[in-house]
């Protein structure tokens, strides 16, 4: 078992000065798992302020339930005293826990099996769940009654599905049908628990078996309503072999784990159910169904507490998501930059590309476009042409200057003279803009 030197030093230290001391949860698990731990979390009868007085460097992060963080050649490592818990009342947190020197204990009151696991510093294990087997099976299963853990903290439904995407376990049925069971318990869970759940299964290497959990547990209800109206949603296009719902999950796995990119996939179809119309042809369409579910994208987002910046980014990425071009016009291109926004068109792409791939017609001249378009903008910024009236050689003030009067006329000409430039930048200085206004306008 690959530990490192400071979690080892931290066993051994506790050991030495007689206490006990365990790798355990997350970190235990995905060394069984053949993952490396992201961190690594420690046990010990130690109480907070005797692991304080063992340390030289540490900080409080959570000494009501026992959580001391100490701080090891630049390393935080989190060390929470065994306990038991109280009662549970608002579905989340215990209201007192119960500091106990019996490992046993400690671990009963985890989660799922494959997080009760505990390793001390002769790497013996302790497996008092079989979470060790359900790691070799490949099953999420709650520990002890289902039912009281999850209404103890209504979180674990989601962790549940996150943890079946992040490891592609299977949820075990009686754990499967306590979710669908409990799923209403989920509204009692912060936006923002929640938001930071759907980003980790978002951010896994196969985000759409969490999305549809969720869809099949019953919790995406609670969590993204306007997804369950695409569910099963014929589509009647000869561009699409798949309803929305499936559709959005195959543009969600084709796409990178960039979460600007994966939330536009999730979301840029939001909108079908909403604007859908059959031709006398039996054909549907969908029609402005990116400019609508970029505003659904936004309330949803916002009802998430995601951050502005992100609100603002995904609902462009959604509503330029049809913006695609056969033939490439130097002056439309530019306008689709200012539209877009510099920093949005690489995720721009990306997701157009994934929204292609997860068509019936993977058309390969079509993904040939957009990566043309993508050029043709990396050719526009590299170049530094114009693109806006900020960039122009000539200003208000020169126009008056030249002895044209102050006013909204001033914006007019100067919008004129952007069209120009964005076709031609090579007129783009002084002299030749001055020459054409006085040429168009006069005095």
């Amino acid at each position: 078992m690959m530990i490192p030197q400071t979690v080892e030093y931290v066993l051994m230290h506790l050991e030495y000065n007689g206490f006990q001391g365990y790798l355990v949860g997350g970190s235990a698990r995905d060394i069984f798992n053949y993952k490396s731990p992201k961190d690594y979390d420690i046990t010990t009868d130690a109480t907070p302020e005797q692991v304080k007085s063992l340390f030289a460097k540490s900080y409080d992060t959570g000494l009501k339930h026992g959580t001391v963080t100490i701080i090891l050649k630049d390393e935080h490592l989190e060390i929470t005293t065994m306990r038991k818990e109280g009662i549970y009342k608002d579905n989340r947190s215990p209201e007192e826990v119960f500091f106990t020197n019996n490992l046993k204990e400690d671990v009963a009151r985890r989660d799922f099996t494959i997080n009760t696991i505990a390793i001390d510093i002769n790497r013996n294990v302790y497996d008092y769940h079989s979470g060790l087997k359900d790691i070799e099976l490949g099953v999420i299963r709650v520990v002890g009654n289902a039912d009281k853990r999850f209404n103890e903290d209504a979180l674990r439904l989601m962790r549940a599905v996150r943890l079946a995407t992040q490891h592609n376990f299977i949820i075990e049925l009686n754990t499967f049908l306590a979710i669908i069971k409990n799923a209403y318990f989920i509204q009692m869970i912060s936006k923002e628990r929640i938001r930071d759940e759907l980003c980790k299964i978002l951010m896994s290497d196969n985000p759409s078996k969490g999305i549809r959990l969720l869809q099949e547990t019953g919790l995406l209800q609670y969590i993204i309503p306007e997804l369950c109206d695409c569910v099963g949603f014929k589509q009647y296009n000869p561009n699409h072999d798949k309803d929305v719902f499936e559709h959005i999950l195959a543009v969600l796995d084709a796409s990178p784990k960039i979460l600007n990119v994966r939330l536009s996939a999730l979301l840029h179809d939001i909108a079908k159910p909403k604007c859908f119309s059959l031709d006398d042809n039996g054909i549907g369409h969908f029609i402005k169904h990116h400019i609508i579910g970029a505003d659904m994208t936004e309330e949803i987002l916002k009802r998430l507490k995601f951050d502005n910046s992100t609100i603002y980014a995904v609902t462009i990425l959604v509503k330029h998501h049809m913006d695609r071009y056969d033939k490439l016009r130097i002056a439309n291109t530019k306008k689709f930059i200012n539209r877009v926004g510099v920093d949005n068109l690489p995720d721009l792409f990306q997701l157009q590309i994934a929204d292609i791939i997860g068509s019936k017609n993977k058309n390969q001249d079509d993904i040939d476009n957009v990566k043309n378009l993508s050029d043709e903008c990396i050719r526009i910024l590299t170049e530094k042409q114009p693109l806006t009236v900020k960039d122009l050689d000539i200003n208000g003030n020169d126009l008056i200057d030249l002895g044209f009067k102050q006013g909204k006329q001033i914006g007019i000409m100067l919008n004129w003279l952007l069209e120009m430039v964005l076709v031609n930048p090579e007129l783009n200085n002084y002299n030749d803009l001055s020459e054409h206004i006085i040429r168009k306008y006069g005095y």
